[in-house]
């Protein structure tokens, strides 16, 4: 897959929802304005590992910037920064608003003097650090008589804005968005990239959220570890885009990898996963190259087995001499070992080298990274462990996710001699029903919207086809909760 060179984010400054006038107004807490960030990567690199081979330039972020009274609008600002992996920034004023100062039917209550004075600016508490590292900010508020609340406009003459863009979005019962965005373009300078503001009702769903990012267009390219649904791809930490689904071919004999991995990209898939201890990374090179599709639009993934540790430089030439490819996009270490750590610096140095572009593990879990990697230089880009319906590792997703590290899924349907038991399980089954897919269109689905990246197995080309039809519908958030209900712990492998 193509590198991503440029580095970006989406900005996103203050997603407030704060209902009008009929929804009474709770006290703020004592100001403290605080930056939550997301998690830094460790990108600390070999000394003969070049930005040439690895994009080391700071990524920007994308910023969710908002004030809210009631805690509506604060909600909404969470969601988007759940979704887009956003740092967030919460506008509190210097004094904080009673319920006195939002007695909207008293004229001369502090909010109504200050919506009647254009020239208002009520003091900030605390600041945003390193505002020019954010691109884009989304800025949430609630509509105040038709209009911003003043202290936006305080909190838009306190930064240079410039080459930004600025996405606003309001919270209110009834009113639009109307004006209240345009009059904020004043504020900034003519270089800045204004999208058009929206408006959300109290009770708006993370859903809907999602929505509305999803058609925003902020940026072409993904943030680090956030899937694009457009694209189906995902921006690992290495400056790689990788495909969010595609293939496994773990237990396919040498003529149905290859047919299965022709079938995948005839039918337009691009990732496809396979290891040493497969015993068929000759077939899916064989398949690759006789594809007819650019080399750099496939994404090819492989494993070093532990037997291979001891002597990891020689295998990873050995799999780029089986597979008959340049270079491997992604290899990773198939489960701990002895000689993991030493391993894991031989395919470093082959990143180095030019031969992987990416690097990562399998069957790791907490304990084991809590262990491994404070030994090694590059932080992995993926971590590959099993999940589906029945064993979800909720605690171990978020914990590898908040590393910046992607995270795939194999037997992502159960795994052979659980497929069908996973398929037929009613709760699963009702879903695919309301939706008009089958049920392992549904799983891979929710995969996907747990951020998960999914390889299902088949050598069955309908089944393949099926697979990658995906994008076509999603789970409601009630949906995804059905199925988060039916994690039983049940591993089927001993990884």
């Amino acid at each position: 897959m193509k590198r991503v060179i440029t580095c970006f984010c989406v900005l996103l400054t203050a997603l407030s929802l704060v209902a009008c006038s009929k929804e009474a107004p709770v006290q703020q807490p004592e100001p403290t304005a605080v930056v939550q960030t997301t998690p830094e990567l460790s990108t600390n690199l070999p000394d003969n590992v070049t930005p040439d081979v690895i994009n080391t330039e700071k990524q920007t972020k994308v910023l969710i910037a908002y004030f809210s009274c009631s805690g509506t609008t604060e909600k909404l600002a969470q969601y988007a920064a759940d979704i887009l992996g956003a740092d967030i920034y919460e506008i509190i004023p210097e004094t904080p608003y009673t319920q006195e100062d939002l007695n909207y039917n008293n004229s001369s209550s502090r909010a109504n003097q200050e919506q009647s004075d254009p020239s208002a600016r009520p003091a900030i508490s605390g600041s945003v650090e390193n505002m020019e590292n954010y691109d884009t900010v989304l800025l949430g508020y609630p509509i105040w008589h038709g209009k911003a609340p003043r202290i936006i406009s305080t909190f838009l003459e306190s930064y240079d804005f410039s080459g930004k863009t600025i996405v606003p979005f309001c919270t209110s019962h009834s009113s639009g968005i109307g004006s209240s965005d345009t009059d904020l373009h004043s504020l900034c300078p003519d270089t800045v990239t204004w999208k058009p503001g929206e408006r959300f009702p109290a009770g708006t769903s993370k859903e809907s959220i999602q929505k509305w990012i999803d058609n925003l267009n902020l940026s072409p390219e993904n943030t680090v570890g956030t899937f694009n649904f457009e694209t189906k791809t995902v921006l690992l930490n290495s400056g790689y885009e990788m495909p969010i689904l595609g293939l496994g071919t773990y237990s396919l004999s040498d003529e149905e990898c290859e047919s299965s991995v022709s079938a995948l990209l005839e039918a337009g898939g691009r990732l496809i996963d396979t290891a040493y201890i497969y015993h068929n990374e000759a077939a899916v090179g064989k398949a690759v190259r006789e594809s007819g599709v650019p080399r750099d639009e496939v994404f090819v993934t492989t494993k070093l087995y532990p037997n291979q540790f001891a002597n990891a430089a020689e295998a990873i030439d050995e799999s780029l001499e089986r597979m008959g490819v340049e270079y491997i996009d992604l290899m990773l270490l198939h489960h701990p070992g002895e000689n993991d750590v030493q391993a894991y610096k031989a395919m470093e140095q082959a990143v180095a080298d030019g031969k992987i572009r990416s690097i990562g593990l399998s069957n790791w879990y907490v304990e084991e990274l809590t262990e491994f990697l404070p030994q090694v230089s590059i932080t992995p880009a993926l971590v590959q462990n099993e999940i589906h319906p029945y064993y979800q590792e909720n605690d171990v997703i978020p914990y590898i996710q908040d590393l910046g590290i992607v995270v795939q899924g194999w037997y992502p349907l159960g795994g052979r001699g659980h497929t069908g038991e996973l398929l037929g399980d009613e709760t699963i089954s009702g879903i695919a029903a309301a939706h008009g897919v089958s049920s392992a269109q549904v799983i891979l689905r929710w995969n996907l919207q747990k951020g998960v990246v999914v390889i299902p197995g088949s050598s069955n080309p309908d089944h393949i086809r099926e697979n990658l039809d995906l994008f076509g519908f999603s789970l409601t958030e009630e949906e995804m909760a059905k199925m988060n209900a039916l994690d039983r712990g049940e591993k089927h492998d001993w990884y």
